[in-house]
């Protein structure tokens, strides 16, 4: 695949991007030469490579699923309540955002 000169001077003011003339040439050599660098990529044949999620190849480490409560439940609870700006009954209270 081969892209102009046109091409990028095009690209360019669709996306709003100001090149000099000097830059286009080089501009448009580099797009060229990634685009060469595609063209190679899709020659090769792929078709016995097994698809990956991971390019590592590695595996998740996950915690367990438990619950660690804390040993006082009401000395945690007035601890977090502690920072809250406005509260009632062991809850938080917020400001109406809906009407």
């Amino acid at each position: 695949m081969s892209i102009s000169r046109e091409e990028i001077a095009t690209t360019a003011r669709l996306a709003r991007i100001r090149l000099r003339d000097d830059e286009i040439d080089d501009v448009t050599s580099r797009i060229a030469s990634i685009l060469d660098m595609v063209d190679q990529m899709q020659a090769i044949d792929t078709s016995a490579v097994e698809p990956m999620s991971n390019s590592l190849d590695a595996a998740q480490v996950l915690r367990s699923d438990k619950v660690d409560e804390p040993g006082d439940k009401i000395a945690a609870r007035e601890a977090l309540m502690a920072g809250a700006p406005a509260q009632q009954d062991g809850l938080f209270l917020v400001p109406k955002v809906i009407e």
